[in-house]
């Protein structure tokens, strides 16, 4: 007797949860990640200020740092609001992973990946849920949701003029 899979399973298998219980988790994702972003955000530009965070970036040998700096805290403390809220999902998370990869490749790519050790394992964690959400979307609980929604009402409408 052969395995012979339902729709069903099919269908869990290439979309996981129920379409609302994928919006709701990631929104609790998007909060979750967007929260870290703001700290470390909030951190450069607060604690250590953007200057500081500049210096110490020169130290660790970051090119550019007058650069690197500013971009990591305002990528940082902007796009972990912006993952929050839902807005311009894909190109916030492709610009935090991108700053994740440099910090990854610049800092933290050491033989041992614990955090407390300066290793990898926070920054590569945080990469791939921004990349994640890049890639799936935001979810319905957005702000590129609402929007979406408005510019199809919109082309719909202009559709339904012009017949």
């Amino acid at each position: 007797m052969q395995f012979q899979p339902t729709l069903e399973i099919a269908v869990y298998a290439t979309t996981g949860f129920p379409t609302i219980a994928r919006d709701i988790i990631t929104f609790l994702a998007r909060i979750a990640l967007g929260s870290i972003f703001i700290a470390h955000g909030w951190q450069k530009f607060n604690e250590w200020t953007v200057a500081g965070t500049t210096q110490s970036f020169a130290q660790m040998g970051v090119p550019l740092p007058d650069i690197a700096a500013p971009f990591a805290t305002f990528v940082e403390l902007i796009g972990g609001a912006l993952l929050i809220l839902g807005a311009l999902t894909p190109i916030v998370g492709i610009l935090l992973a991108a700053n994740l990869l440099g910090a990854l490749v610049i800092v933290h790519l050491v033989p041992v990946p614990f955090v407390d050790q300066g290793g990898w394992e926070l920054v590569a964690a945080l990469a791939s849920g921004a990349l994640l959400l890049a890639a799936v979307g935001p979810g319905r609980f957005s702000v590129d949701r609402f929007l979406l929604k408005g510019k199809k009402a919109e082309a719909k409408q202009l559709e339904e003029t012009q017949n």
